[in-house]
């Protein structure tokens, strides 16, 4: 799995009933582009996150001029 800064996450409930999670990597902590990723999730918290099946990440281009 790869990811960059900015990608976004989701992650499927593994059982009937469960919600979808949301977040933002906001950190890659692995060697070009592997996790773990430090997550910024839709409730607020942050945590460290290795994904799992269940995970999709979107990637979203750079945006140009930023610093």
């Amino acid at each position: 799995m790869h990811a960059d800064a900015g990608d976004a996450l989701v992650v499927k409930g593994r059982h009937v009933g469960d919600e979808i999670r949301e977040g933002v990597i906001i950190e890659v902590h692995g060697k070009n582009g592997a996790p773990p990723y430090l997550v910024r999730w839709s409730d607020g918290h942050e945590s460290v996150f290795f994904p799992s099946a269940d995970t999709l990440i979107e990637h979203h281009p750079a945006k140009q001029g930023a610093q």
